[in-house]
């Protein structure tokens, strides 16, 4: 099996705060981003850590303009008091989240449900870390957001004018099942770094993960210049209730979004994205008629049990696989990365002179 290394929580965040401040960004926002690569690399999510991070801040953040250090956000009045909306004037993805999300969470505590809109937001990354820390919280959370790029062609057609768009739902089931139950994706069959991988190693994509040039689908890696939703329409849909949630509250042009040449370009249009989120208090939907006098919670527990019973008691429920990658975290007592990753670990540290030394890690085999 690959050699994997443990990471202390306490170096890893040093080094993502550290990485962060370097590039001009404040001691809260590079603590909440810390957070949010912790709560990442403890899940599994390789796709969305630290390094993904700070290498969507080389391209589209701070470097770019799509991401100012130290912004401040204006939360804006609003007539329902359930419901907040806010200008985020392009502050750390992060910071903006999990703000956000805590105030779902009170506004949940005062009504039943919270609702925070986020208008000219940086990229957030994985959605899921949000919601699973609210469900661990005991709520009920959902967030969307438009993805950096338009890089999705719609169902019918050839030209990429739709975001990889995720969907992230969590539900506080920990007592029924041990973890939140988390559903999380994003609206396109494959990721683009997905079809790089595939590239680097030779390798055919599988039906019905992007087009060409010319709008063709095509299986070669080297000729994709879009990609295609997930589950034909049914994926289009999804990408498309983020891109209308992002109207409704001020978004850009999904073609423009974080093509800060070309919006230049088109005097008065907008390249940022935007974010939605939302938590409900269970009890707020308790309707009081759950069979044979259950409670919500033991009504939610026979639910899950019918649901994995009649020879479905091997299936996997959304979520379980970040639940054990986080059981893996913590039996090791630190966060875990390959190889590759802690080189990309010490090019941070180098980046931002900070101090890391790989010989002090611990090596595993997983």
């Amino acid at each position: 099996m690959p050699t994997n290394y443990v990471m202390p929580v306490a170096v890893h965040n040093s080094l993502v705060e550290a990485g962060f401040k370097h590039r001009g960004y404040t001691a809260e926002e590079s603590s909440a981003a810390a957070r949010f690569c912790e709560l990442a690399a403890r899940h599994g999510i390789k796709t969305h850590n630290a390094i993904k991070a700070l290498h969507l801040d080389e391209l589209f953040g701070s470097k770019a303009g799509g991401c100012v250090p130290g912004a401040k956000i204006d939360k804006l009045p609003s007539k329902y008091k359930a419901v907040q909306r806010w200008n985020a004037n392009k502050k750390l993805g992060q910071a903006t989240a999990f703000d956000a999300m805590e105030t779902c969470m009170r506004l949940a505590d005062e009504y039943g449900s919270g609702t925070v809109a986020v208008d000219n937001a940086f990229h957030y990354l994985w959605g899921g870390g949000y919601v699973i820390d609210a469900a661990r919280k005991g709520y009920i959370a959902y967030t969307a957001c438009t993805a950096a790029l338009a890089e999705v062609v719609p169902f019918g057609g050839k030209f990429p004018t739709l975001g990889t768009n995720p969907h992230s739902w969590a539900f506080p089931t920990t007592d029924a099942v041990g973890f939140p139950i988390c559903v999380d994706w994003a609206t396109s069959t494959v990721a683009m770094g997905r079809v790089q991988q595939f590239l680097r190693e030779g390798k055919q994509l599988p039906p019905g993960s992007g087009v060409d040039e010319t709008g063709k689908e095509t299986t070669d890696p080297s000729k994709v210049k879009a990609l295609l939703p997930f589950g034909a329409h049914k994926g289009y849909g999804l990408s498309l209730i983020d891109e209308l949630y992002a109207a409704y509250i001020g978004g850009s042009l999904p073609t423009l979004r974080n093509r800060w040449d070309q919006v230049k370009q088109h005097n008065g249009e907008k390249g940022t994205c935007c974010f939605f989120f939302q938590c409900i208090r269970p009890d707020a939907l308790d309707v009081q008629d759950f069979a044979q006098s259950r409670s919500q919670p033991q009504n939610v527990k026979a639910i899950i049990k019918d649901i994995l019973g009649h020879g479905n008691e091997n299936c996997t429920l959304p979520g379980e696989p970040e639940a054990k990658a986080a059981a893996l975290s913590d039996k090791f007592g630190g966060l875990l990365f390959t190889q590759a990753e802690i080189d990309a670990f010490a090019e941070i540290a180098h980046e931002a002179h900070a101090p890391f030394e790989i010989s002090n890690l611990k090596p595993i085999e997983v």
